[in-house]
């Protein structure tokens, strides 16, 4: 099962990634100004996860592929890390949408 861990960033923002069972970061929040607005993200990053058009499957300068999850907004609520494929990039949604809805929740403040 996946979870979501909230840390503190130097500048004392608030950010969240949300972790697969094996402990790799599938999913990386902004920074936000309160501990509040980041529990909004996790929250929306649940709800969000689970339509497959709010995800943006990119490819960057470098060949690169990667994801941003956005919110019905279109806001950014969460981006992945570079993949070597498309295959590898999509598996990474597909791990978002499986983790997201059920994960918990651990504070590392």
């Amino acid at each position: 099962m996946g979870s979501f861990v909230i840390s503190k960033r130097k500048n004392g923002e608030f950010q969240f990634v949300l972790k697969a069972g094996n402990g790799q970061v599938i999913l990386a929040s902004e920074g936000y100004s309160s501990k509040a607005a980041c529990d909004n993200g996790i929250e929306s990053v649940r709800k969000n996860s689970q339509v497959d058009t709010r995800f943006d499957r990119l490819e960057a300068k470098n060949g690169k592929f990667y994801f941003n999850l956005k919110a019905t907004n279109g806001q950014i609520v969460g981006n992945s890390e570079m993949y070597e494929s498309v295959a590898a990039r999509d598996n990474g949604i597909a791990s978002v949408a499986k983790n997201a809805p059920d994960a918990d929740v651990k504070e590392e403040i």
